[in-house]
C-alpha cells in the first residue's frame, strides 16, 4: 500500500475572502488521504478568524517538519516565506496564488481542486530554481540568510546615498554612487530588480544579475555574470550602516561590515503545470511587448 503523503501549509492570514477555497483544499486532500501539516499562524486564522472547521491534521511549529509537498496559499510574498520555511529540505513547492500578479505562485486559485489532483497523479513538473547566500565579513546575518529572489543593499530612510564597491571573483568592478543595489537570481529578475531596469532572465540560466536603485551617474547599467562567481559588496555611508534586504526581510548592517554573496550550495524546487510556458507568463502576467495601439478600449 502506498504511504499517504504528507502537505505542508503555510498561507497568508490577511485574506478571509478565500474561505471557500481553502475548504476545496481540505477537501481535496482527504479525498486522497493526504495527512495534512497546517503552519500553526495559519492554522489560528482558520478556525479562530474563518471559523472554518479543520479535518485531523498536524501543526508546524518551527522547520523541523519533514513533508512531500509545501502547498503555499497566498500570493509571491507567502510563496517566498515558505521557501524559506522549507529551506534545503528539497520539498517541492505548489504556489496557489490568491494575490494579483501571482509570479511565483503559478497556480490559479479558482482551480485548486484539478491542481491537487494533477499534483497526486504525479501530472505537475519541477523546476530547480537557485538561491543567494549571504554571509558578512563581521559576524552573521540576524535573520535567514538565503534568498530566492534577491539580496539588496539600501540606504536608510533618512540618510544620503550610499556608496558600494563591488568584486567579483576577487576583482575590483566598480563603485556605485546610488539608493541601493540588487543582486537577484534568475527567479528575482522579474521581482524587485524588474522594477529598477534590471534584465528578465529565464529559468535555469545559471545567472546573477547586479542591478543599481537609482544610480548617480549615465553610464551605470545592469550587469550578468555567471551564479558561480563570488560577490563582494563594500558598503559606505553618511551615517555609518545601511539596510540588507533578504527576500524583503531587512536588517540593518554597519558600514565596518562587508557582505559575501555566493550560489547557496541547494536548490528551491518549484511544481509547475506540465505546459507551463515562462514566456507565455512574460506575455500574459507583464503584457511583454504589448503595444497600447493595438489595445482595445
Amino acid at each position: 500500500m502506498e504511504k499517504a503523503k504528507r502537505c505542508a501549509i503555510f498561507g497568508n492570514t490577511y485574506q478571509p475572502k478565500n474561505s471557500a477555497a481553502v475548504l476545496k483544499l481540505f477537501d481535496t486532500l482527504v479525498r486522497h488521504d493526504a495527512v495534512p501539516l497546517v503552519d500553526r499562524p495559519f492554522f489560528d486564522f482558520l478556525s479562530r478568524e474563518l471559523h472554518i472547521a479543520i479535518p485531523e491534521c498536524e501543526l508546524i511549529t518551527d522547520d523541523s517538519f519533514q513533508a512531500d509537498v509545501a502547498i503555499s496559499l497566498g500570493g509571491d510574498g507567502t510563496f517566498l516565506t515558505t521557501a524559506m520555511r522549507v529551506g534545503d529540505k528539497q520539498i517541492p513547492i505548489l504556489g496557489i496564488n490568491t494575490g494579483r500578479l501571482g509570479f511565483l505562485a503559478g497556480f490559479s486559485l479558482d482551480d485548486i481542486a484539478q491542481t491537487l489532483d494533477s499534483y497526486f497523479s504525479g501530472h505537475l513538473r519541477q523546476e530547480a530554481c537557485s538561491v543567494l547566500q549571504v554571509a558578512y565579513s563581521e559576524g552573521e546575518p540576524q535573520g535567514y540568510p538565503f534568498a530566492l529572489n534577491e539580496v539588496a543593499v539600501l540606504k536608510r530612510d533618512d540618510s544620503s546615498m550610499i556608496s558600494i564597491r563591488v568584486d567579483i571573483g576577487g576583482e575590483y568592478l566598480t563603485t556605485y554612487q546610488a539608493d541601493g543595489l540588487i543582486v537577484n537570481t534568475p527567479t528575482g529578475s522579474t521581482g524587485y530588480a524588474l522594477s529598477v531596469g534590471g534584465p528578465v532572465m529565464l529559468p535555469g540560466s545559471r545567472n546573477v544579475g547586479i542591478v543599481a536603485v537609482a544610480p548617480h551617474g549615465l553610464t551605470v547599467r545592469p550587469l550578468t555574470l555567471p551564479d558561480d562567481q563570488e560577490i563582494t559588496l563594500t558598503v559606505k555611508s553618511r551615517n555609518h550602516n545601511f539596510l540588507v534586504a533578504i527576500d524583503g526581510r531587512s536588517e540593518s548592517c554597519e558600514d565596518t561590515n562587508r557582505l559575501i554573496i555566493r550560489k547557496a550550495p541547494y536548490w528551491v524546487r518549484v511544481l509547475k503545470h506540465p505546459e507551463a510556458s515562462f514566456l507565455h507568463t512574460l506575455r500574459s502576467k507583464l503584457f511583454w511587448g504589448s503595444d497600447a495601439r493595438t489595445i482595445e478600449h
